[in-house]
């Protein structure tokens, strides 16, 4: 064959190449797969929905599963970013980089009939703890509390248990145990004599929110630390991020994603 002739069709090989990589690779969306807490999730899919609006080529999937399952997944690389809503443990951080992406407060949710409006961090210890079991010990109606918790591995629970328990008191062993906070709210809501504890993110009208100490939980009461019963909101990954995942995440912390994070009712990174 003719050197011209194969020169030619090197070289036309060469640029139809080219030009498949450069409008395939283009076009091809990358995946960031986020995994963890359940307080964090709707957060994270509102920041994840907008994020893709504007970057179309990159997709993003995010489900629960609980703030162990975050920590877990991140550190075994099958999640690119794990969610956390509860402080990570000493050796839980090794290899970890983790990115505090706003704070908010633990709400002790009661149904919206209850007549019980405050109460102080001891009487919801003792009603957690079992040594408090009728709401007319803490100015309520005679009826017996049914008192609904989170699983073990849930970072709302950890976080309540730190803050509100302590080392040495554990939650009553026959409470209600749901797996989401949504579970709990939908619990509270449809028993007058239960009591709980969800997001401050998640709290709506379906049920009332008792304030403690006096103050009300808020995203101002959060930010300035007067209400007390807070934990962060925290994405994690394996090493520094990187690439799209550093990019989401930078826009996460930037103006746009804490406006979002802000109007879902989580007080941003940089408020105080």
């Amino acid at each position: 064959m003719d050197t011209k002739i194969i020169i030619g069709i090197i070289v036309a090989i060469i640029i139809i190449v080219g030009a498949v990589l450069a409008l395939g690779g283009g076009s091809q969306s990358s995946t960031i797969e986020i995994v963890g807490s359940t307080s964090v999730q709707p957060v994270a899919e509102k920041l994840a929905e907008k994020y893709m609006e504007e970057h179309p080529n990159v997709k993003i999937n995010v489900q629960g599963g609980g703030s162990s399952v975050g920590i877990t997944s991140v550190q075994q690389g099958t999640a690119n970013i794990g969610t956390s809503s509860k402080e990570l443990k000493d050796e839980d951080k090794a290899g970890i980089t983790q990115y505090l992406i706003g704070k908010d407060g633990i709400v002790i949710a009661v149904n919206t009939a209850n007549g019980v409006s405050d109460l102080t961090a001891d009487q919801v210890k003792g009603i957690f703890s079992g040594n408090i079991t009728n709401w007319k010990e803490v100015g309520g109606s005679d009826a017996k509390i049914n008192v609904i918790t989170r699983e073990d591995g849930s970072g709302t629970r950890d976080a309540f248990q730190e803050i509100v328990m302590g080392k040495e008191t554990e939650i009553l062993k026959t409470a209600i145990v749901q797996s989401s906070t949504e579970a709990v709210k939908q619990s509270v809501k449809q028993d007058p004599n239960a009591i709980g504890f969800i997001s401050l993110a998640n709290l709506d009208d379906s049920v009332k929110a008792l304030k403690i100490g006096g103050v009300e939980p808020s995203e101002s009461t959060v930010a300035d630390g007067t209400y007390e019963v807070q934990r962060p909101f925290l994405f994690l990954t394996k090493g520094d991020a990187t690439g799209q995942v550093k990019e989401f995440i930078d826009w996460v912390l930037g103006p746009e994603g804490q406006a979002i994070i802000k109007e879902e009712k989580v007080v941003p990174a940089n408020a105080s």
